[in-house]
């Protein structure tokens, strides 16, 4: 891995544990249409990872896998703090995230087979996400 891909690894891992200690704690004021239309982006992104891990595009899954990540965190900020399903989905966009950060770390010159491996997971774990984004109601039920 190159000084830079590795320096960038290092400052995402170092955002991404320091949001997983204290990210949870922020709510904001996201609509439910919102929260879902980035779980619809996120699953997206997951998707084409996948799918340029299987055509053997390392760069393409380190990408897609980052904004997956980042709808993962934007999600997770602003789910309401009542709703059931909502915190359903906390620990699957958790895995989403850290899945993610396994593919950062691993960057795009390794085998793209190494790190489809965990893209698989992310993948996994941002399509059950959703099926709790979608069960939520307005209101926070």
């Amino acid at each position: 891995m190159s000084n830079h891909s590795s320096r960038s690894a290092q400052i995402f891992l170092g955002s991404l544990l320091c949001w997983l200690t204290i990210g949870d704690h922020a709510v904001s004021a996201a609509s439910l249409t919102d929260i879902r239309e980035q779980g619809r982006t996120m699953v997206k992104d997951a998707e084409e990872m996948v799918m340029h891990g299987g055509m053997g595009d390392g760069h393409a899954i380190v990408h897609h896998c980052a904004e997956v990540s980042k709808q993962a965190q934007s999600i997770l900020k602003a789910l309401p703090a009542a709703d059931a399903h909502g915190k359903e989905a906390v620990p699957h966009l958790q895995d989403a995230i850290k899945h993610c950060a396994r593919v950062a770390e691993l960057g795009d010159k390794v085998d793209p087979g190494v790190s489809l491996n965990p893209a698989v997971k992310a993948r996994a774990a941002a399509k059950e996400a959703m099926k709790h984004l979608l069960a939520m109601k307005d209101g926070g039920a």
